[in-house]
């Protein structure tokens, strides 16, 4: 079973604290056995303070560090040196210290802060709250901060951007390490989206459409419904009851890009489910999720995933043991 703990510092965000739990604790074979096994552990084993009106109470110290296989950095509000100079202090370091080579790092949000005072962020690619951004890049200027993106994965060290960005990080991990089956499942249980591309935009800048406006939410239910078909952005914009023009500002509104981003995205996701649980050749995985032909699908997967189908359905089969 992998292990994964999480550090809780004072000042931590309850929210973003209770989202491993969550996420990876939902995560079960097909025999219904637990995949990860998550233990919550702050400096010295003693209650943590929240950034809300409560404490809480944990059973470990961070020696646990030294034994699990990912450890997971929620936010704090309260991280004083290693936000302002950029510098662990001393408790943090020797939890580090003791942290083995190898070990997966999560860094949600400001938890990547952490990370970045660690040495663990040189000449990587990272990203946290975008209104964070600037003082990560700041305080360590060999990382390369991406602040509009919802997470990044670089192998060893993953980072997201705040909030609901640490439920897709964590669903990615889970869909990394043992497939999509799995981590749909996952998001099933906990009734949130089972995927958000992490180059997907951070926040929107246009405002939120009003209440009497109409959402573009019905049509896009019904466009995962039929992504075999041929969908026009004219046909889903006349379902919609809209003009062209506005289903895709709408679009961009509510989701944060155009309708033929998002169907060729949904595509895409569509194939990767298929190639990770099925045999079916690629051209009969490509007409059902609307590409048409094989080649089609091999040009899209690649440029979302940089692999070819075969490629990617090898690799996703055999992860789950090599985990």
């Amino acid at each position: 079973m992998h292990r994964i703990g999480v550090l809780a510092l004072d000042g931590v965000l309850p929210f973003e604290l209770g989202i491993p739990a969550r996420i990876f604790g939902a995560a079960r074979s097909d025999r219904g056995d637990p995949l990860y096994s998550v233990t919550t552990c702050s400096l010295d084993g003693r209650p943590v303070r929240t950034q809300a009106d409560f404490d809480i109470v944990v059973s470990e110290d961070a020696s646990l560090l030294a034994a699990v296989d990912t450890v997971v950095v929620p936010p704090s509000h309260a991280l004083g040196a290693v936000r302002e100079e950029g510098r662990l202090s001393d408790g943090l370091r020797r939890a580090f210290e003791g942290v083995r080579p190898g070990t997966r790092m999560v860094g949600l949000c400001t938890g990547t802060f952490v990370l970045g005072a660690a040495g663990l962020l040189e000449n990587r690619p990272v990203t946290t709250h975008w209104m964070e951004a600037g003082l990560l890049q700041r305080l360590f200027a060999t990382t390369r901060v991406d602040p509009d993106v919802l997470f990044v994965d670089d192998g060893d060290v993953l980072t997201s951007a705040g909030v609901a960005a640490g439920v897709d990080l964590c669903l990615h991990i889970v869909r990394r390490d043992h497939g999509s089956a799995v981590a749909n499942e996952v998001a099933r249980a906990c009734v949130v989206p089972p995927w958000r591309d992490g180059g997907q935009a951070q926040f929107i800048r246009q405002p939120v459409p009003g209440p009497s406006a109409g959402s573009t939410a019905p049509v896009r239910a019904w466009a995962l419904e039929h992504l075999g078909e041929p969908l026009t952005l004219a046909g889903l914009a006349s379902r919609a009851g809209m003009s062209v023009r506005t289903l895709t500002r709408r679009f961009r509104d509510e989701v944060g890009m155009s309708p033929g981003q998002w169907l060729a995205g949904q595509r895409v996701e569509r194939a990767r489910h298929l190639l990770e649980t099925t045999d079916w050749p690629v051209d009969r995985i490509a007409h059902h999720c609307g590409f048409g032909t094989g080649t089609s699908l091999r040009q899209h997967l690649h440029s979302a995933v940089g692999v070819a189908p075969q490629a990617y359905r090898k690799t996703f089969r055999t992860a789950p043991a090599a985990v």
